[in-house]
């Protein structure tokens, strides 16, 4: 089906729909990941956005549920410029637009892609709809403009879990899958308490083959009701939306500083700061990709990182007991921060990939022994 994309500052792409056939309208991002397409798509730090894929061929490994990062996929739309209709990987259970279809989400494939990136680099993130009505191209600029601004909106509510729930599930093994993790005999399991802004299922994958046990509770959980666990430590997850709009989280978050040690990543990052008295802001385009260098500010080294925001932390609004520890090289932008003091530290990246690198994993060890010092 032929269909039209139609940005708010009037450009348009003309391609064709696959996966749902619907209108929708949401925020266009792009990434520049050469390879994960099912992982972004089942990223909850998506929801509310269309997401672009640099890479021109896209669905040739297909689907399979154990490289979910979630239940489903929370994304508003996936674009494209060439979809491959026949998988060819042992893996793969159903095609890429068979997956889109059964979850309801808009695909569309055939436009120029790098022309569209290009746009979005030079423009900025812009709001957007796909429609198959291709009529009256002004009025669908016009109700691109109408959409929600992604400043000020809180999607946390949207992707966080209903209830606490236990997460058991270890490394993936080429002839079991994804098994129950075993500790090792005699080692102390650090216990966790996960803040679920729109966590990643690879995130808790790799908290429990650090050894933590680790319980997962919704972004509304109060500090209090986290205390009464008796963690050793807090995560701070990922998740999407603006961050100073997630006020409850902040709040928790800034009632749990000095009791207990915490480690955040992406968006809990920048609820961190924001409780630590920073602020934060929207970037022109957003960092979305697996292949961002950063340097640890104190060792001078250099890490190939996996991001995923369209916000970022204020360098200037940093409090002198919080200290910067690592800057992106693209742009200078704040990837991570701790506090002086307290054992309390988050990064803007993402350590645990899927996809992407994995030159940061040794953050999760870090925290363990965080906890350890802690305890």
């Amino acid at each position: 089906m032929e269909a039209i994309l139609a940005l708010e500052d009037g450009r348009i792409f003309r391609g064709r729909m696959f996966g749902a056939e619907k209108e929708v309208t949401a925020e266009v991002v792009f990434n520049t990941s050469m390879a994960g397409y099912q992982e972004v798509l089942t990223d909850p730090s998506y929801c509310g956005q269309m997401v672009v894929m640099t890479y021109p061929l896209i669905g040739n490994y297909g689907i399979n549920p154990e490289d979910y990062e979630s239940d489903r996929p929370y994304l508003s739309a996936f674009i494209i410029k060439e979809l491959s209709g026949i998988p060819s990987n042992w893996r793969s259970t159903e095609t890429l637009d068979a997956f889109l279809k059964r979850h309801g989400v808009v695909g569309l494939q055939g436009l120029d892609t790098r022309a569209l990136t290009r746009h979005i680099r030079e423009k900025g993130a812009q709001r957007a709809v796909i429609s198959s009505n291709g009529s009256n191209p002004a009025a669908l600029v016009e109700k691109a403009k109408e959409a929600p601004q992604m400043v000020g909106r809180d999607l946390v509510k949207e992707v966080t879990c209903e209830q606490p729930y236990i997460w058991e599930e270890g490394d993936w093994d080429l002839r079991k899958g994804y098994t129950r993790f075993e500790r090792r005999a005699g080692a102390k399991p650090y216990f966790v308490v996960a803040l679920d802004l729109g966590i990643k299922y690879n995130i808790l994958r790799q908290l429990t083959q650090s050894g933590c046990r680790v319980t997962v509770v919704p972004a509304t959980t109060t500090a209090e009701e986290i205390l009464k666990f008796k963690p050793d430590g807090v995560f701070l997850s990922n998740g999407p939306g603006d961050p100073a709009a997630v006020t409850y989280a902040i709040d928790t978050v800034r009632s749990l500083i000095g009791k207990v040690p915490i480690f955040g990543i992406c968006l809990g990052h920048q609820i961190l700061n924001l409780a630590l008295g920073g602020s934060t802001y929207k970037l022109r385009f957003g960092h979305h990709g697996g292949n961002q260098p950063i340097m640890d500010s104190e060792t001078k080294k250099v890490e190939i990182t996996s991001q995923n925001h369209g916000f970022a932390v204020d360098a200037a609004t940093a409090q002198p007991d919080v200290e910067i520890i690592s800057l992106n090289l693209n742009d200078r932008t704040v990837e991570g921060i701790r506090h002086k003091s307290l054992p309390v530290f988050s990064v803007q990246y993402h350590p645990e990939a899927a996809p992407g690198p994995q030159d940061s994993s040794h953050l999760f060890e870090r925290f363990v022994n965080m906890m350890k010092q802690a305890s």
